[in-house]
């Protein structure tokens, strides 16, 4: 795991840092720990976690020399491994992994290759890459990485520790602090908005702004539409995963997830942390509530309640979907 001619590795560590660095408890061993590896694979000086009941058997005959669990599972561990105690295992796993293979920091300068406009501000620590371009009134912050051939439009500002992947464009944009674009995505790009007239479309004017708050991070080829006549926001903590629509004018609450090939239609706002399975459609200006789960694939045509739990097409609620199915299963049996 962790192959060394991709991804860097620091340590070794002690089990003292790594169950620090865990928030886990464990045992006052003297251990040295080199990596990490999942339980079928792991050896004796690696760290490796269990989260899912599933996989119980492979922490049986696992050679891992420390393991993550949950404290139900701490029974379980073989007398081999050091066990670190932890009620939240996963989030335990990431930040060690973390530990291990930290993000590389940016090399600062500016490539030969790259255009910076005369009144754009690049930050001293920042690092640009080849063939980017950097438009007039831009700014990008302290620590930033600005990958190859993204451009960065005139105006925008990119926040303080960013990384903006190969081949971004970002216009009519504000990005907080932390935010990760990853290759290929379009943000601030003109909306869906034309009004129809007996000769034909008449484009409207967008002459709104994207909004991105700290700690966003943003999928390869997602795109996300500049706002029509007020910004599209996207709220501190969420999650866009590859591939994935906003429309202008949208609004995400905090820590907001929406997986792969969601679209979302213009003027929705989903509150905080709203759940978004894969391929869902969501019409225009409806209203998802605080906590509500979408299904993948479900077309939602209508507001949510906060906490509300829906699937298939038109959705509807989890409970009522099942039943449905469960059904139909039946009808067809019988006609058999």
């Amino acid at each position: 795991m962790g192959n060394p001619r991709f991804f860097r590795r620091s340590g070794p560590f002690s089990l003292a840092v790594v169950a620090s660095t865990a928030r886990g408890v464990a045992d006052e061993v003297e251990l040295l720990l080199e990596g990490v590896a999942p339980l079928q694979t792991a050896g004796p000086k690696e760290v490796s976690f269990l989260d899912n009941r599933r996989y119980a058997s492979a922490l049986d005959q696992t050679l891992a020399g420390a393991v993550i669990v949950h404290p139900d599972m701490a029974a379980r561990v073989p007398s081999k491994a050091v066990t670190i105690v932890t009620n939240e295992p996963y989030a335990a796993w990431a930040r060690v992994a973390a530990l291990f293979h930290p993000v590389p920091p940016p090399s600062p300068g500016i490539h030969p290759s790259a255009f910076v406009a005369d009144g754009a501000v690049v930050d001293p620590s920042a690092e640009v890459g080849p063939l980017s371009v950097i438009e007039t009134g831009a700014e990008i912050g302290p620590g930033c990485r600005i990958g190859p051939c993204a451009v960065i439009g005139g105006g925008v500002i990119v926040g303080r520790d960013c990384r903006i992947g190969a081949h971004v464009s970002l216009s009519y944009a504000l990005l907080g602090a932390r935010v990760y674009v990853y290759p290929g995505a379009r943000i601030g790009q003109e909306g869906f908005g034309f009004a129809s007239t007996k000769d034909g479309f008449l484009s409207v004017p967008q002459l709104g702004r994207v909004i991105i708050e700290d700690d966003v991070e943003v999928g390869a080829n997602t795109t996300i539409d500049r706002g029509s006549s007020q910004d599209t926001l996207i709220g501190a903590g969420s999650r866009l995963d590859n591939l994935v629509q906003i429309g202008h004018n949208v609004v995400l609450g905090r820590c907001c997830v929406i997986v792969a090939q969601v679209g979302i239609s213009g003027s929705t706002v989903l509150e905080d942390f709203v759940r978004v399975g894969g391929q869902a459609g969501l019409a225009g200006h409806l209203r998802i509530g605080r906590g509500a789960e979408i299904g993948a694939q479900a077309g939602l045509m209508s507001d949510l309640d906060p906490g509300a739990k829906v699937l298939g097409s038109p959705a509807q609620p989890k409970k009522d979907f099942f039943r449905q199915i469960a059904t139909l299963m039946k009808l067809a049996k019988k006609k058999e």
